[in-house]
């Protein structure tokens, strides 16, 4: 299982860039995120993880979606919609990127060379659109 972060910040989200992935090797750019410990709530490890990776401190809002990956289908990832904190330190690639980049909501499709959910896409579109 995987708790990923769709991170918002001034009308873009967070991506960043994994070189060499050991569990699905066509994977570049995603959201942040990361296995979680089960030793604290699932919203407080995607916290973690994020810092970890990206030296962001955000909020949860909200889980958006949960779903199999179809390049790993043993894999299930969950969704989560995150703020940027407003004393969050600046961001800078950690843990397993190596580049970070902010987006329009809908560019992560020119970025991700992995499947995409529609529904996970249909959440970034109307979050583009400032209906969320």
């Amino acid at each position: 299982m995987n708790c990923l972060g769709i991170v918002y910040k001034e009308g873009k989200i967070l991506i960043g860039k994994r070189d060499k992935d050991p569990y699905i090797p066509q994977l570049s750019w995603c959201f942040p995120g990361g296995r979680p410990t089960y030793t604290h709530s699932l919203q407080t490890c995607l916290m973690m993880e994020i810092k970890k990776k990206t030296n962001l401190e955000v909020n949860v809002l909200d889980v958006i979606f949960a779903r199999t990956m179809p390049e790993k289908p043993e894999f299930l990832n969950i969704y989560y919609f995150c703020e940027v904190t407003d004393e969050s330190p600046k961001e800078k690639p950690g843990e397993k990127f190596k580049e970070l980049k902010w987006v329009k909501p809908t560019e992560v499709e020119e970025y991700f060379t992995t499947s995409i959910d529609p529904v996970v896409m249909s959440f970034l579109q109307a979050l583009e659109k400032g209906e969320i």
